[in-house]
């Protein structure tokens, strides 16, 4: 029932007991900028409002991995370039909150890979990152990608990947690797990005929020 609720209120279904879906940023220790790609998800809020007719909350929230609050947010982005540290208590937390149906985009901003790996393992011992098929329908969502996930920045000549933990054949964790999304989602004058790679980006953004909400 709760997920029913949730989707009603993404797709802006009016019913009074409904509030407005937020979606989070996560906030992690051991040093790495977390909090980066800072104007990335206002932005894409704005384009699945208006380009999916969805009524998300238009600035996200911010949740740390140990917390309770986790379970509060349906889908919850994590970013960064350096060293990720999950203690205990939070892996278990995150595990649990993924288990009970929520959703993790990690999205790669140079550099994550090597310690997002590591941690990873403790929320999920017994799986690893496999890569999803170009016909996933994560990626035929409102806008079809049929090559998998863009690339929008370039870094080491290495081809973008769409990564996944699927726990019961459920994806409950997505890997953006070597395409810098949310640096696509940033307002323009950041990254001085083309028009169309940040269309493309946000574009690819907006399927993965839609296929959180979908019954997959």
């Amino acid at each position: 029932m709760y997920k029913i609720l949730l989707m009603l209120a993404f797709w802006g279904i009016s019913l009074p007991s409904i509030a407005q879906v937020e979606i989070a940023k996560l906030k992690y220790n051991g040093g790495g900028d977390w909090y980066a790609n800072k104007t990335a998800l206002p932005n894409l809020i704005s384009f699945c409002n208006t380009h999916l007719n969805t009524r998300l909350a238009k600035e996200e929230a911010i949740v740390e991995v140990g917390s309770v609050e986790l379970f509060q947010y349906p889908y919850v982005y994590m970013t960064g370039h350096g060293n990720v540290v999950f203690t205990r208590n939070e892996a278990d937390n995150l595990r649990q909150y993924l288990l009970a149906g929520g959703f993790l985009h990690i999205d790669d901003n140079y550099g994550l890979d090597a310690f997002i790996r590591l941690e990873m393992k403790k929320v999920f011992p017994e799986l690893d990152f496999v890569e999803l098929p170009w016909d996933h329908p994560i990626y035929r969502q409102k806008y079809t990608f049929p090559q998998g996930l863009p690339k929008i920045h370039e870094h080491d000549g290495k081809p973008a990947q769409g990564l996944a933990l699927l726990y019961e054949g459920r994806v409950v964790c997505f890997y953006s690797y070597e395409s810098d999304l949310g640096n696509g989602w940033e307002d323009p004058r950041i990254h001085n990005d083309p028009e169309e790679k940040r269309l493309e980006a946000l574009q690819m953004g907006a399927n993965i929020i839609a296929y959180v909400f979908s019954d997959n």
